[in-house]
């Protein structure tokens, strides 16, 4: 069982969010899971400029670390999407690096994965944020098992109460991958998005057949 972390905040290890994921992963670990973190600004991630090379081909035109940290998310078996809220928001960083995954969204190459999400905040947004970051873990087919946030108003300890519930929900998110888990509206949200990407699958067939092979294997396409 492998629990991929990706961090959004450019202060890297003087990060609070990455500390807080680390408890995710803590949590996680616990319970038997390999963990990684993944910086987002160790990685060079090149902004999308919407040319749609990747629909008719699934290559990006840019060559740079996207699509093998593309690779280590199929890899995983759950994802954890941490990020700071800048200005009621996730970060420049943790935007642009989900520009780039067009491709995976709409051929819902994350499908069967469970995730959750991550965020500190000084004042406001943090739950604004973490359910943003839920949205995206949908978008991707991943089904999210929970969120946290803290608020920390600069307090260098304002993480500590939050550790406990932080660990656990890394216990819940490798619970999931070995028990599993449903969430019934999270599903119906993700079963309306693949309906909605079919379209393109089948648009595309001649283009990237063995994409469509792979959703008809799925049962996606009949």
């Amino acid at each position: 069982m492998k629990v991929l972390a990706i961090h959004g905040s450019p202060r890297t290890i003087r990060s609070a969010t990455r500390t807080l994921a680390g408890y995710v992963l803590e949590g996680a670990a616990e319970e038997g899971a390999e963990t990684e973190m993944v910086d987002l600004t160790d990685l060079q991630v090149t902004p999308c400029t919407a040319c749609e090379g990747c629909t008719l081909n699934g290559i990006c035109v840019y060559d740079d670390d996207v699509p093998g940290l593309l690779a280590r998310m199929e890899e995983a078996d759950a994802i954890v999407l941490a990020s700071p809220v800048y200005i009621d928001n996730i970060t420049g960083q943790m935007k642009v690096f989900f520009d780039r995954l067009a491709d995976a969204i709409h051929c819902q190459r994350l499908a069967g994965k469970y995730g959750c999400s991550v965020a500190t905040t000084h004042e406001s947004g943090g739950p604004e944020v973490t359910a943003y970051l839920d949205h995206m873990l949908n978008y991707l087919g991943v089904v999210s098992v929970g969120r946290v946030h803290v608020v920390t108003r600069g307090k260098a300890d304002a993480l500590d109460p939050v550790a406990p519930s932080a660990r656990a929900l890394g216990k819940k998110l490798a619970g999931a991958v070995a028990s599993g888990y449903s969430d019934p509206d999270q599903e119906a949200v993700i079963l309306d998005n693949r309906n909605y990407f079919r379209a393109m699958i089948e648009e595309n067939r001649d283009f990237r057949p063995d994409e469509y092979d792979r959703w008809v294997r799925l049962g996606w396409i009949r």
